[in-house]
């Protein structure tokens, strides 16, 4: 594989591309979760989690629920369920392994999100893990982050993609994800697949309520 060529070698060399940001916009990460912050975690039911393990590789998480199904305790902490996933743990054991996270909270229909990043552990301890007693089955592990920096992530990559235009969905060409599973040979092999994905997905979910 041929090796990428012009590589920025430096952060001097990439500041050197890019001109300094505006103060507006250094100024708006904060390091309290403050009460819009909180409202605005409370109306999400989707985020992204990223993480990576001790040499750095990367991994990133999609994580959803019902609205709100990521918990504020403080004005400096926040709680994510662990919920049925395919048991690789790889999020968890990059937690494990090193203690960060980022997460992107995304509330459908609107183009701004929020971000957060944070020191990151994973508990059991009962009190946290009831939280979820009221909507889902309680989770074998729950993901807590202690917030560095919270701040709004601006629309133009939302509206650049035309995420919410549904209009745009039908331009799509993409292939049924099945398809990039490795034993997806054929459309007949796909639709198998397909059904049971969907089958288990069902029951999987039915399972976590509470």
């Amino acid at each position: 594989m041929d090796a990428f060529e012009n590589v920025v070698p430096s952060l001097a060399a990439l500041r050197e591309i890019y001109r300094e940001p505006h103060q507006l916009v250094t100024q708006k990460k904060v390091t309290d979760l403050t009460e819009p912050i909180q409202r605005f975690i409370a109306s999400s039911p989707f985020c992204l989690l990223a993480t990576s393990n001790e040499a750095g590789h990367c991994d990133v998480s999609p994580r959803g629920g019902p609205p709100g199904f990521v918990r504020t305790l403080d004005d400096h902490r926040i709680v994510i369920p662990d919920l049925t996933g395919n048991n690789l743990i790889d999020s968890l054991s990059n937690i494990v392994a090193n203690g960060h996270a980022g997460l992107l909270f995304v509330i459908p229909g609107r183009d701004e999100t929020l971000r957060l990043e944070g020191k990151a552990v994973l508990t059991t301890d009962p009190s946290l893990l009831s939280l979820w007693d009221d909507e889902l089955r309680t989770p074998k592990v729950a993901i807590g982050v202690e917030v560095g920096t919270a701040y709004m992530h601006c629309a133009k990559a939302f509206r650049r993609g035309r995420v919410w235009d549904a209009a745009s969905w039908d331009e799509l060409d993409a292939p049924d994800a099945c398809e990039l599973l490795p034993g997806a040979t054929t459309p007949e092999i796909t639709k198998l697949i397909r059904d049971a994905l969907d089958e288990g997905y069902v029951k999987a979910l039915a399972e976590e309520k509470a």
